[in-house]
């Protein structure tokens, strides 16, 4: 089975080469659109934050707590902590009185190289705030807040709020829970292995929401994907692929760690999920520029944009030209 996606050459030399597979659904919910193996089973990591936010949203947590639409949208991001996060983040603490020691993230130092360096350089100490899923853990800890929930063991699967996140997403992917595999990620939340395909089909969903038969999800799901869009910084940070693409209102997408990535299209009707094998995240720009360009997508400026976070030639550090990137694989189209 063929499953190179992307050659790197330097010179006329393929010096990096990357697999994975490519799953695409159309609106009845099959498999549209197929590069590899779009039953592969992997973990969704931080693909599924959109997701695990829908419990707090479903319950109303805007009533709740006067967070504002930044606030609201951070719940779903892998922030890099630069300022304006990290001021959003500050006021959802204040807003429902949570501790910054209460989350189970580990301190670090912002993913963001100039917020991380500014800080090292006045000698600011690491913060668990700084972590990327922190956002994620500030939701959960307010709806554990607003529903009556125990926030001692909030990230544990066992949790009432955890069983309910796996129910969600069980429900979204049409996927049974008790075949998720659950593992544990960095942050310390639990993480949820399922085939592509499955997942493919939960980011359909927030393409094409009328699919949700349940009403309270239905709208939890409609306002989050339109948060992620006019937010679109908040979801990652500056100059990332998750920011870019959300700016383009057409389309909802999230990735996460070693390789996952997720996207919805409303318009088309049409969600894909793929996966890099080696875990590369720097290719996901030119695989999704390559998946808009063979299924005909209209809207030529987010293509390109995808094609300036990852050139198809790069340049040394003087500015030289000394290689390409190439997408390789060509989707098949199924039925």
């Amino acid at each position: 089975m063929d499953k190179l996606l992307v050659q790197e050459l330097r010179g006329e030399l393929v010096e990096c080469e990357y697999e994975g597979h490519i799953c695409g659904v159309s609106y009845s919910g099959e498999i549209k659109y197929r590069f590899g193996d779009p039953r592969h089973v992997t973990y969704m990591r931080s693909a599924a934050k959109p997701i695990q936010a829908i419990p707090a949203f479903r319950h109303g947590i805007e009533e709740r707590y006067p967070f504002n639409d930044k606030e609201l949208t951070i719940m779903t991001a892998s922030h890099r902590a630069e300022p304006f996060h990290v001021q959003a983040l500050e006021a959802m603490l204040d807003k429902v009185g949570i501790g910054e020691d209460e989350l189970v993230c580990g301190s670090t130092y912002p993913l963001n190289a100039a917020a991380r360096h500014g800080l090292v350089a006045q000698g600011k100490p690491e913060r668990r705030l700084y972590h990327n899923c922190s956002g994620k853990h500030l939701g959960l800890l307010s709806y554990c807040r607003s529903k009556g929930y125990p926030t001692e063991g909030y990230a544990d699967p066992g949790h009432p709020a955890q069983r309910e996140v796996l129910e969600t997403l069980a429900l979204l992917a049409e996927y049974p829970a008790e075949r998720i595999e659950i593992g544990i990620d960095g942050c310390g939340f639990p993480v949820f292995g399922l085939p592509l395909l499955h997942m493919a089909k939960a980011y359909l969903k927030f393409a094409c929401p009328e699919l949700i038969e349940d009403e309270p999800t239905r709208r939890a799901v409609e306002r989050i994907g339109n948060l992620m869009n006019a937010n679109a910084e908040m979801v990652s940070g500056t100059g990332l692929i998750c920011s870019t693409l959300l700016r383009d209102d057409n389309i909802v997408a999230k990735g996460g760690a070693k390789g996952i990535y997720c996207f919805g299209l409303r318009k088309e009707r049409l969600a894909f999920a793929l996966k890099v094998m080696d875990g590369s995240e720097d290719k996901w720009p030119i695989i999704v520029a390559s998946i808009l360009e063979q299924i005909g997508y209209d809207n030529q400026r987010t293509i390109d944009s995808l094609y300036e976070l990852c050139p198809r030639q790069f340049a040394n550090g003087s500015g030289t030209i000394v290689g390409t990137n190439k997408a390789v694989f060509r989707l098949e189209t199924v039925g």
